[in-house]
């Protein structure tokens, strides 16, 4: 049936004949996703004919028909101006029980919740689908949804996750983190007004089926348990999407470090945890990780400060599972062929950074797991199959953004010891951090690190004087090319390289650059007027 012979119908049908004729269009057009631009003037005014069904009484099998219209047409974002009013958003939300700030209160929500049969919890599911189209296809829609403080009604329905049905929860979280991601100016209205944070903690807590043993421990995982099921997991990420919106930056809320150290531990807990397939872990693992770097860095001893079920005493009793699974899944990251590393990998190196920045057990357990003590420096510091090559592969990557965060981590497990970071890399691998924090010329970086450790082994002290610093490794001999040249040749040679270089900088193809006393690069000819800076004391 064509729309135009469809919208005459719809005019005059009663009630029956309406879910006839939207029944017939759905199955014509459920898996259409591109539709015919010739034809949105139609499907507009389908749009306003629905929404009439639906401002009306109709029973609720007609009101999920008229919604799974509504979802089929909300796809189309040129279409979407009669739901994006007022009056649209307020009947769609009337629909999916979101008791809207000027609509409703907590109390008339949990009711309808707990009445409500199954036809009409697929009429709430129905309507929060149509409500996640039309909020990210439409940003009128997301500045109306504001308006009628659908934020309000979310926060409400938060309160009622233990009788959540799973889609009815699903799309809820995934509702709120919709207008979450694309309203930054309601976050800080979530977090100080309705108190997202600590709702989305309490959801997150009760899906994960958290058993506390200690102010900020739960209790581990039963190894005989089965994996975590598929639908809690679905809840658990969109809650940590939604969180992770909401602590992007610090928007003035109510939480106090009590509140990140809690959700801390329940991430800790869930990085313990295992769900039926290793994609869905690594993807939950992933969300978990995004949102531990942005918590207080000084939370981060919550994922080793675990008393009761104990640590390692080489590491002053601290327990390291949960860094052992970060580390696990950097590996898995890096050894993932054609992956976005900025994406997949930097998240997961930049907690790792700040965590071993900030927490001397953490950086000591790290470093002896990536940069363990040197025995053959025969073969470059890049070549191989170690988790030490790997990284060093990453400080000449293309992306900047990767390339910086991989030698920001390998530079912070050296203490930000320039010397000590050589000895890994090699100078070449890491001339661009060095450049970046003004060190070429040797020393430390600012942060204060306590003396431990890095002692080398014998195998590297013999090998030490034969390592060539640009390339971090003991290369084989080399014949010298002009071992067999007269000094006339070696001057004439000098000297034609010399008009190569000077060619090459008057045609500013390159810029001869020199190292200035305090570390950083500038032109040749400035380097060459900077007078040496005297030193009363030895440099670390």
């Amino acid at each position: 049936m064509d729309l135009n012979t469809m919208l005459s119908q719809l005019e005059t049908a009663d009630e029956e004949a309406i879910e006839k004729f939207l029944r017939q269009y759905i199955r014509e057009n459920s898996h259409t996703f591109s539709f015919d631009q010739k034809e949105e003037s139609l499907r507009s005014k389908l749009c306003q004919s629905v929404l009439s069904v639906l401002g009306r009484r109709v029973k609720p099998s007609c009101q999920k028909t008229c919604l799974e219209t509504l979802r089929i047409l909300s796809r189309d974002k040129r279409v979407l101006a009669p739901v994006a009013t007022r009056e649209g958003m307020l009947i769609l939300g009337g629909m999916a029980r979101l008791s809207a700030g000027e609509e409703g209160d907590d109390n008339q929500n949990i009711s309808q919740e707990e009445t409500q049969s199954e036809e009409e919890e697929r009429v709430v599911v129905e309507a929060l689908k149509c409500l996640c189209n039309v909020v990210y296809n439409s940003p009128a829609a997301q500045q109306v949804s504001v308006d009628v403080q659908l934020v309000h009604g979310l926060c409400a329905t938060l309160r009622t996750a233990r009788t959540w049905h799973h889609e009815v929860g699903l799309f809820t979280l995934r509702l709120l983190f919709l207008v979450s991601a694309l309203r930054p100016d309601v976050r800080g209205v979530l977090r100080r007004e309705w108190h997202a944070v600590r709702l989305l903690t309490e959801v997150l807590e009760h899906t994960l089926d958290v058993s506390w043993v200690g102010p900020y421990e739960a209790a581990g995982p039963d190894p005989q348990a089965p994996p975590m099921p598929a639908e809690d997991n679905e809840r658990a990420m969109e809650a940590l999407k939604a969180l992770f919106n909401l602590t992007l930056s610090d928007t003035g809320g109510e939480e106090d470090d009590h509140h990140f150290r809690l959700i801390a531990a329940i991430l800790r807990h869930l990085l313990m945890l295992k769900t039926e397939t290793e994609e869905k872990t690594e993807e939950a693992h992933s969300h978990a990780i995004n949102l531990l770097n942005n918590l207080p860095v000084s939370c981060l001893d919550v994922l080793i400060d675990v008393p009761v079920q104990g640590g390692l005493e080489i590491y002053g009793g601290k327990n390291m599972d949960a860094v052992q699974m970060l580390i696990d899944f950097m590996e898995k990251r890096m050894d993932k062929q054609g992956s976005n590393y900025k994406e997949g990998l930097t998240p997961v190196l930049s907690l790792l950074t700040e965590g071993s920045r900030h927490h001397r057990e953490i950086r000591r357990y790290i470093k002896a797991q990536v940069l363990p003590p040197l025995k053959d420096v025969k073969i470059r510091p890049e070549i191989g199959t170690t988790t030490r090559n790997k990284l060093v592969r990453l400080m000449t990557h293309v992306d900047m953004g990767v390339k910086q965060t991989a030698a920001e981590f390998l530079f912070v497990l050296c203490k930000e010891s320039v010397d000590n970071l050589l000895k890994y890399t090699g100078y070449g691998n890491a001339a661009g951090l060095l450049v970046a924090r003004g060190l070429l010329a040797g020393g430390r970086g600012e942060t204060q690190y306590s003396e431990d450790e890095d002692s080398d082994t014998e195998e590297y002290k013999s090998a030490k004087p034969f390592i060539n610093p640009i390339t971090g490794h003991v290369e084989e001999p080399m014949p010298n090319p002009i071992e067999e040249m007269t000094e006339e040749q070696k001057e004439y040679e000098a000297q034609k390289l010399v008009n190569m270089f000077d060619k090459l900088s008057r045609q500013n193809v390159i810029r001869p650059m020199g190292v200035r006393p305090d570390g950083t690069l500038a032109p040749l000819e400035e380097t060459l007027c900077d007078p040496p800076e005297d030193s009363g004391s030895d440099s670390d």
